[in-house]
This record gives structure tokens, sequence and C-alpha cells, in this order.
């Protein structure tokens, strides 16, 4: 019996508690999960790629199936190459559901036998975005409890914040 192989893709900029509940709900259902980084150019990060995967993998590393990649490509050519046969993706609220419809359609046209299975997030973090975490550490508001402890650091580090 092969392994089952889920791909958790995303931009992680940072990496939230929200996401780090769904990788952990992802990990307890596959045998392997890809935690993909995705380097989106026509986004400005905050973390540089290298910086983003070192914070993923900080707070995964007690999860021995979790593997850390980057991909800048289609995520259903990233999916394949690593013999994925799901792709994983939280949703917190019905607006994200038109938007990951839209993408899920689309991955399926490129390829049916790829999955996509969607985790409702817990309700403490529906509201939770990578965005709004910067946003409010830049200004020197609390993230504490959002992001875990070295990521919350990270951010002051980044922001320069005492």
């Amino acid at each position: 019996m092969s392994e089952k192989v889920a791909v958790v893709p995303g931009s992680f900029d940072p990496i939230t508690n929200g996401h780090l509940d769904i990788i952990k709900r992802a990990a307890d259902v596959f045998d392997v999960v890809y935690v993909a980084v995705l380097n989106n150019s026509s986004k400005s990060p905050l973390f540089t790629l290298e910086e983003r995967m070192a914070l993923i993998e900080e707070v995964t590393k007690t999860m021995p199936n979790v593997r850390i990649d980057s991909s800048s490509g289609l995520l259903i050519e990233y999916a394949r190459s690593k013999k994925a046969i799901a792709i994983v993706r939280g949703l917190r609220a019905v607006s994200d559901f038109e938007y990951e419809m839209q993408i899920t359609s689309m991955n399926r046209y490129l390829d049916e036998s790829i999955e996509t299975f969607f985790i409702m997030t817990k309700n403490q973090y529906s509201f939770l975005s990578s965005s709004i975490v910067k946003e409010v550490a830049k200004y020197g508001g609390k993230v504490e409890g959002l992001v875990p402890p070295h990521v919350e650091l990270a951010l002051v580090e980044k922001f320069n914040l005492k």
C-alpha cells in the first residue's frame, strides 16, 4: 500500500496559528504532508522564501510526517511531482469559498486525479490572516496567541520594534 501524500500550499508570510492548525490536522490524516511555500511573484512578501521556510521548519519540527518545501510553478504540477493524492486548504469563512472553488475547479481541470480537501478552521482562528497579523505587528500591536512565539519574535525583529 502506498503512502497517502498531501500538499498544504500557501505563502505563509508569516505562518499563523490558523495555518499551523490546518497543517497539524492534515498530518493526522495523511502519511506525508508537504507544506509548499509558494513564491508568488505578484506579491511583495515581508519574509524571504528562506525565512518563511525556516519559520515553518521550527514550528513543525515535532511533526515527523511534515516536510517543508517551496514551489514557484503551478500547484498541480508540484502536487503531481510529489505523487500527492490531495491538496489541503483551510477555509475561514464563506468569503474564502468562492475563491477556493475557482482554484479547485482549475486544478481538477488540469488533473482530476488529485483531490482538494477543505478543512474548516477552528472558530478562534476564523478572522486570522497573515496580512492582518503583519498589519497589527507593524504598529506594535499584540499578536501573541495568533502566531507561534518564534514567529512573533521574527515579526518584532522585522519591524524593528522594542
